[in-house]
Parts: C-alpha cells; sequence; structure tokens
C-alpha cells in the first residue's frame, strides 16, 4: 500500500521514499515480514500505481496543461517533462529511481501518448529492479544494525 501511495500521482510528491525505507525495515527488523513478501507488496504496489498514472495521463491528455495540478507544480513538471522527452522509454527507468519525479514520469509517459505495450513492458522491468533494490537496501540497514 505504502508503495502504491508513494508512487501515485501527486501524493508522491509529498511521500518521501525514504518513508516506505524507514516501515520496510523496521518491518523486517522487527520480524513481522518476510523480505520476499515486502519486494513482492513493493513491486505490486509500484507497478499498480504507475499503470494507474499512465491510464490518466492518458485519460486526460493534452488537457494536462491547463490544470491547477499542472500549474501548481510546474517547475517539477517541467523537469520532468525534459527528462521524458529527452530519454524516452529510459526515463521510466530514471523516473522509478528518482523520488522527485516517480509519480509524475508515468502521468507524463500517458499524456505523450507512448504505447500502452512498450510503457508496460519497461514499467514493469524498472518496477522489478526498484523492488529488488529496496529489498537491498533493506537488507544493508538490518546489517548495519546488526
Amino acid at each position: 500500500m505504502l508503495a502504491f501511495l508513494e508512487a501515485f500521482v501527486g501524493i508522491g510528491l509529498f511521500l518521501s521514499g525514504a518513508v516506505l525505507l524507514s516501515v520496510c525495515s523496521i518491518l523486517y527488523l522487527e520480524g513481522i515480514t518476510s523480505l520476499q513478501s515486502m519486494v513482492l507488496l513493493a513491486f505490486l504496489g509500484a507497478l499498480l500505481s504507475d499503470h494507474c498514472g499512465f491510464y490518466i495521463g492518458r485519460m486526460i491528455g493534452p488537457r494536462f496543461d491547463q490544470s491547477k495540478f499542472a500549474q501548481k507544480h510546474d517547475a517539477k513538471l517541467a523537469r520532468t517533462r525534459n527528462t521524458v522527452n529527452r530519454y524516452g522509454v529510459l526515463a521510466i527507468f530514471i523516473g522509478r529511481f528518482l523520488t522527485p519525479i516517480r509519480s509524475i514520469v508515468p502521468l507524463l509517459s500517458g499524456v505523450s501518448g507512448m504505447s500502452r505495450s512498450r510503457y508496460s513492458a519497461y514499467d514493469t522491468s524498472a518496477c522489478f529492479l526498484w523492488s529488488l533494490a529496496l529489498g537491498g537496501l533493506v537488507i544493508g540497514i538490518d546489517k548495519a544494525f546488526s
């Protein structure tokens, strides 16, 4: 659930990835959850959130630029749009690992008209790598405190 919220359009601008990492680390250190279930749930939450953002972007399309949200977050959107335009599908990977633009890249990918199959393939790979990295960080934190 937290991985979903952390990457969801708009909410992700206010919820830092450090919160997700902290909660995951505490749950793992206290033995409340296994690493495998945490990584799987983070993967599914990230994938679902990114795809929601992508399809919202496809639905609102060009009208997005006139929205209050776009006007309020103009600077972040401009940086993200430049990343998407400059790097194309590589922006999906870049955005997945950079918290400030994580929730906006899927939306702008949808607004840009990227094909569904292309987006899904790259985003699934990016979410998989990101969830493995999250698991690696949790293990690193566990080793540091053991």
